[in-house]
Protein backbone atom coordinates (compact mmCIF):
# COMPACT_ATOMS: atom_id res chain seq x y z
CA UNK A 1 0.00 0.00 0.00
CA UNK A 2 1.47 3.04 -1.28
CA UNK A 3 1.84 6.35 1.34
CA UNK A 4 2.35 9.86 1.17
CA UNK A 5 5.67 10.87 1.73
CA UNK A 6 6.24 12.08 5.26
CA UNK A 7 7.23 16.23 3.84
CA UNK A 8 4.05 15.53 2.45
CA UNK A 9 1.77 14.97 5.52
CA UNK A 10 4.50 17.88 7.34
CA UNK A 11 2.98 20.14 4.85
CA UNK A 12 -0.58 19.22 5.37
CA UNK A 13 -0.30 19.16 8.92
CA UNK A 14 1.05 22.82 8.70
CA UNK A 15 -2.33 23.83 7.53
CA UNK A 16 -4.20 22.34 10.36
CA UNK A 17 -4.27 23.30 14.02
CA UNK A 18 -1.87 21.86 17.10
CA UNK A 19 -4.74 20.04 18.46
CA UNK A 20 -5.23 18.25 14.65
CA UNK A 21 -1.19 17.46 15.05
CA UNK A 22 -1.62 16.28 17.66
CA UNK A 23 -3.87 13.64 17.54
CA UNK A 24 -2.95 12.62 13.97
CA UNK A 25 0.55 10.69 15.36
CA UNK A 26 -1.96 8.62 16.25
CA UNK A 27 -3.13 7.69 12.97
CA UNK A 28 0.17 6.25 11.84
CA UNK A 29 3.90 5.58 11.81
CA UNK A 30 4.14 8.20 9.08
CA UNK A 31 1.96 10.43 10.51
CA UNK A 32 3.73 10.29 13.87
CA UNK A 33 7.22 11.46 12.29
CA UNK A 34 5.61 13.98 10.33
CA UNK A 35 3.91 15.45 13.61
CA UNK A 36 7.01 16.14 15.35
CA UNK A 37 8.62 17.80 12.23
CA UNK A 38 10.39 21.65 12.98
CA UNK A 39 8.05 22.66 9.43
CA UNK A 40 4.59 21.97 11.62
CA UNK A 41 5.58 23.28 14.48
CA UNK A 42 7.32 26.62 13.12
CA UNK A 43 3.98 27.32 11.50
CA UNK A 44 2.11 27.24 14.75
CA UNK A 45 4.63 29.27 16.58
CA UNK A 46 3.42 32.86 17.05
CA UNK A 47 5.21 35.27 15.09
CA UNK A 48 8.24 37.33 16.70
CA UNK A 49 8.87 34.45 19.35
CA UNK A 50 12.52 35.16 18.90
CA UNK A 51 11.96 37.90 20.11
CA UNK A 52 9.79 37.11 23.27
CA UNK A 53 11.95 34.39 24.17
CA UNK A 54 14.93 36.91 24.25
CA UNK A 55 12.99 39.06 26.45
CA UNK A 56 12.36 36.28 28.69
CA UNK A 57 13.23 36.89 32.40
CA UNK A 58 12.79 33.18 32.66
CA UNK A 59 15.65 30.50 32.72
CA UNK A 60 16.74 30.52 29.63
CA UNK A 61 17.91 27.15 27.77
CA UNK A 62 17.99 25.80 24.40
CA UNK A 63 15.63 23.96 22.70
CA UNK A 64 15.90 20.54 20.73
CA UNK A 65 13.01 21.14 18.35
CA UNK A 66 10.18 23.51 17.78
CA UNK A 67 7.43 20.89 19.16
CA UNK A 68 9.76 21.68 22.85
CA UNK A 69 9.67 25.09 22.49
CA UNK A 70 6.02 25.08 21.42
CA UNK A 71 5.43 23.22 25.05
CA UNK A 72 7.37 25.57 26.60
CA UNK A 73 5.30 28.32 26.12
CA UNK A 74 2.24 26.51 26.52
CA UNK A 75 3.69 26.97 30.53
CA UNK A 76 4.02 30.73 30.14
CA UNK A 77 6.69 32.66 29.89
CA UNK A 78 7.49 36.13 32.28
CA UNK A 79 8.49 39.16 29.08
CA UNK A 80 8.98 42.54 29.28
CA UNK A 81 11.38 43.08 32.53
CA UNK A 82 8.98 40.99 34.30
CA UNK A 83 5.85 43.03 33.68
CA UNK A 84 4.12 40.68 31.63
CA UNK A 85 3.04 37.00 31.01
CA UNK A 86 3.05 35.57 27.59
CA UNK A 87 1.69 31.94 26.77
CA UNK A 88 0.03 29.61 24.04
CA UNK A 89 -2.78 27.46 24.23
CA UNK A 90 -1.74 23.76 23.55
CA UNK A 91 -4.46 23.05 21.58
CA UNK A 92 -5.25 26.35 19.37
CA UNK A 93 -2.49 27.94 19.20
CA UNK A 94 -4.12 31.27 20.88
CA UNK A 95 -2.18 33.39 22.44
CA UNK A 96 -2.82 34.85 26.24
CA UNK A 97 -1.21 37.70 27.69
CA UNK A 98 -1.74 38.85 31.66
CA UNK A 99 -0.35 42.44 32.69
CA UNK A 100 1.24 42.52 36.00
CA UNK A 101 -0.31 45.00 37.99
CA UNK A 102 3.11 47.04 37.60
CA UNK A 103 1.44 47.46 33.93
CA UNK A 104 -1.26 49.24 34.72
CA UNK A 105 -1.94 52.54 35.37
CA UNK A 106 -3.79 52.57 39.15
CA UNK A 107 -5.17 55.93 40.36
CA UNK A 108 -2.98 56.39 42.77
CA UNK A 109 -0.83 53.70 43.30
CA UNK A 110 2.32 55.54 43.81
CA UNK A 111 1.01 56.99 46.86
CA UNK A 112 1.76 54.32 49.75
CA UNK A 113 -1.41 55.67 52.12
CA UNK A 114 -3.10 54.61 49.51
CA UNK A 115 -1.79 51.12 47.55
CA UNK A 116 0.70 49.06 49.36
CA UNK A 117 3.18 47.25 46.99
CA UNK A 118 5.06 43.49 47.96
CA UNK A 119 6.00 40.50 47.09
CA UNK A 120 3.60 37.82 47.01
CA UNK A 121 4.11 34.23 47.48
CA UNK A 122 0.90 33.31 45.22
CA UNK A 123 1.64 36.00 42.52
CA UNK A 124 3.43 34.89 38.98
CA UNK A 125 5.07 38.65 39.28
CA UNK A 126 7.53 40.35 41.64
CA UNK A 127 5.03 41.81 43.38
CA UNK A 128 1.45 42.86 43.37
CA UNK A 129 -0.29 45.78 45.28
CA UNK A 130 -2.78 46.49 47.96
CA UNK A 131 -5.61 49.09 48.15
CA UNK A 132 -5.47 50.18 51.67
CA UNK A 133 -8.22 53.30 50.78
CA UNK A 134 -9.63 55.39 48.71
CA UNK A 135 -12.68 56.56 47.72
CA UNK A 136 -11.54 56.71 43.65
CA UNK A 137 -10.51 53.90 42.30
CA UNK A 138 -9.32 53.45 38.42
CA UNK A 139 -7.47 50.67 37.12
CA UNK A 140 -6.77 50.81 33.29
CA UNK A 141 -4.51 48.24 30.99
CA UNK A 142 -3.35 48.56 27.48
CA UNK A 143 -2.57 45.93 24.91
CA UNK A 144 -2.38 46.01 21.19
CA UNK A 145 -4.97 43.56 19.07
CA UNK A 146 -1.60 42.88 16.78
CA UNK A 147 0.13 41.20 19.85
CA UNK A 148 -2.58 38.67 19.99
CA UNK A 149 -3.86 36.51 17.63
CA UNK A 150 -6.28 37.33 15.01
CA UNK A 151 -9.33 37.24 14.39
CA UNK A 152 -10.31 35.90 18.17
CA UNK A 153 -13.05 37.08 20.12
CA UNK A 154 -10.90 37.70 23.38
CA UNK A 155 -12.01 38.55 26.95
CA UNK A 156 -9.75 40.53 29.71
CA UNK A 157 -10.05 39.87 33.51
CA UNK A 158 -8.99 41.43 36.54
CA UNK A 159 -7.09 38.91 38.67
CA UNK A 160 -7.57 40.20 42.12
CA UNK A 161 -8.15 39.02 45.87
CA UNK A 162 -9.95 40.23 48.73
CA UNK A 163 -8.55 40.62 52.17
CA UNK A 164 -9.93 39.28 55.07
CA UNK A 165 -10.21 43.24 56.50
CA UNK A 166 -11.70 44.08 53.50
CA UNK A 167 -14.32 46.80 53.55
CA UNK A 168 -16.60 48.94 51.19
CA UNK A 169 -16.24 46.69 48.27
CA UNK A 170 -19.45 45.04 48.04
CA UNK A 171 -22.14 48.22 48.39
CA UNK A 172 -21.66 50.18 44.63
CA UNK A 173 -20.76 48.05 41.82
CA UNK A 174 -17.44 48.62 39.33
CA UNK A 175 -17.83 49.73 36.38
CA UNK A 176 -16.24 47.76 33.39
CA UNK A 177 -15.93 48.49 30.27
CA UNK A 178 -13.21 47.68 27.21
CA UNK A 179 -12.80 49.54 24.22
CA UNK A 180 -10.76 48.81 20.66
CA UNK A 181 -9.32 51.96 18.35
CA UNK A 182 -12.30 54.25 18.23
CA UNK A 183 -14.64 51.79 18.79
CA UNK A 184 -18.01 52.20 21.38
CA UNK A 185 -17.46 51.34 24.99
CA UNK A 186 -19.67 48.41 25.98
CA UNK A 187 -20.16 49.21 29.52
CA UNK A 188 -20.71 46.37 31.91
CA UNK A 189 -20.75 46.10 35.99
CA UNK A 190 -19.17 44.25 38.90
CA UNK A 191 -18.94 44.21 42.09
CA UNK A 192 -15.58 43.67 43.81
CA UNK A 193 -16.33 40.94 46.34
CA UNK A 194 -18.90 38.32 46.88
CA UNK A 195 -21.83 39.00 49.24
CA UNK A 196 -23.62 36.24 51.14
CA UNK A 197 -27.05 36.80 51.42
CA UNK A 198 -27.56 38.09 54.91
CA UNK A 199 -25.01 40.72 54.34
CA UNK A 200 -26.84 41.42 50.95
CA UNK A 201 -30.33 42.03 53.19
CA UNK A 202 -28.69 44.02 55.83
CA UNK A 203 -27.06 46.49 53.34
CA UNK A 204 -30.33 46.74 51.29
CA UNK A 205 -32.60 47.31 54.63
CA UNK A 206 -29.63 50.04 55.30
CA UNK A 207 -28.07 51.48 51.74
CA UNK A 208 -31.54 50.37 49.84
CA UNK A 209 -31.85 53.63 47.66
CA UNK A 210 -28.28 53.73 46.51
CA UNK A 211 -28.15 50.35 45.79
CA UNK A 212 -31.40 50.03 44.88
CA UNK A 213 -29.96 53.23 41.86
CA UNK A 214 -27.16 51.49 41.00
CA UNK A 215 -29.21 47.78 40.16
CA UNK A 216 -31.23 49.58 38.23
CA UNK A 217 -29.21 50.98 35.78
CA UNK A 218 -26.87 47.95 35.34
CA UNK A 219 -29.56 45.33 35.71
CA UNK A 220 -31.39 43.42 38.84
CA UNK A 221 -28.19 40.48 37.99
CA UNK A 222 -25.37 40.54 40.56
CA UNK A 223 -22.08 40.06 38.82
CA UNK A 224 -19.44 39.28 41.36
CA UNK A 225 -15.45 38.09 41.06
CA UNK A 226 -14.84 34.02 40.18
CA UNK A 227 -13.03 31.80 42.35
CA UNK A 228 -10.02 30.57 39.65
CA UNK A 229 -8.07 27.30 40.01
CA UNK A 230 -4.94 29.59 40.95
CA UNK A 231 -6.58 30.72 44.19
CA UNK A 232 -7.29 34.62 43.31
CA UNK A 233 -10.25 36.01 42.16
CA UNK A 234 -11.01 36.88 38.93
CA UNK A 235 -13.63 39.89 37.40
CA UNK A 236 -14.83 40.47 33.91
CA UNK A 237 -14.08 43.76 32.74
CA UNK A 238 -14.83 43.01 29.18
CA UNK A 239 -14.75 41.16 25.19
CA UNK A 240 -13.42 42.30 21.91
CA UNK A 241 -13.00 40.42 19.00
CA UNK A 242 -9.11 41.22 16.60
CA UNK A 243 -8.83 41.75 13.36
CA UNK A 244 -7.95 39.87 10.46
CA UNK A 245 -4.32 39.61 9.99
CA UNK A 246 -3.15 41.79 7.01
CA UNK A 247 -6.34 43.57 6.90
CA UNK A 248 -5.47 46.88 7.96
CA UNK A 249 -7.44 46.58 10.82
CA UNK A 250 -5.03 44.46 12.93
CA UNK A 251 -3.16 46.64 15.44
CA UNK A 252 -5.71 49.16 17.48
CA UNK A 253 -5.01 50.02 20.85
CA UNK A 254 -7.44 48.17 23.55
CA UNK A 255 -8.11 49.90 26.70
CA UNK A 256 -9.56 47.84 29.50
CA UNK A 257 -11.20 49.73 32.71
CA UNK A 258 -12.29 49.38 35.78
CA UNK A 259 -13.73 52.08 38.26
CA UNK A 260 -15.24 52.51 41.17
CA UNK A 261 -16.01 56.46 42.22
CA UNK A 262 -19.69 56.75 42.31
CA UNK A 263 -20.65 58.30 45.77
CA UNK A 264 -17.11 58.53 46.87
CA UNK A 265 -17.91 55.42 49.00
CA UNK A 266 -14.23 54.54 51.03
CA UNK A 267 -13.05 51.31 50.18
CA UNK A 268 -9.78 49.17 50.91
CA UNK A 269 -8.57 45.14 51.42
CA UNK A 270 -8.45 44.25 47.28
CA UNK A 271 -5.30 43.05 45.70
CA UNK A 272 -4.44 43.39 42.50
CA UNK A 273 -2.02 40.99 40.77
CA UNK A 274 -2.84 42.25 36.94
CA UNK A 275 -5.16 42.04 34.07
CA UNK A 276 -5.51 38.72 31.95
CA UNK A 277 -6.05 39.12 28.45
CA UNK A 278 -7.12 35.73 26.94
CA UNK A 279 -9.31 34.00 24.19
CA UNK A 280 -12.85 33.03 24.88
CA UNK A 281 -12.68 29.35 25.34
CA UNK A 282 -13.63 27.14 21.88
CA UNK A 283 -15.75 24.07 21.15
CA UNK A 284 -12.41 22.19 21.00
CA UNK A 285 -11.60 20.00 23.86
CA UNK A 286 -8.93 18.05 25.23
CA UNK A 287 -11.18 15.11 25.99
CA UNK A 288 -12.21 14.91 22.72
CA UNK A 289 -8.84 14.32 20.74
CA UNK A 290 -7.91 11.92 24.08
CA UNK A 291 -4.58 14.41 25.30
CA UNK A 292 -6.56 14.92 29.25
Amino acid sequence: MNTLPEACVANILSFTTPADTFSSAAVSSVFSVAAESDFVWEKFLPSGYSRLISTSTTRRRKFSSKKELYRRLCESILIDNGRKIFKIDRLSGKITYVLSARDLSITWSDQRHYWFWSRRADSRFSEAVQLMVTNWLEIKGKIQTGALSPNTSYEAYLIMKVTERAYGLELVPAETWVKVGNGKKQIKSSYLSRLSNKKQQMERLFYGHRVAKKDEAFGSRRREPRVRDDGWMEIEIGEFETGREGGGDDDKEVVMSLTEVIGYQLKGGIVIDGIEVRPKPSKVSAEYFGLS
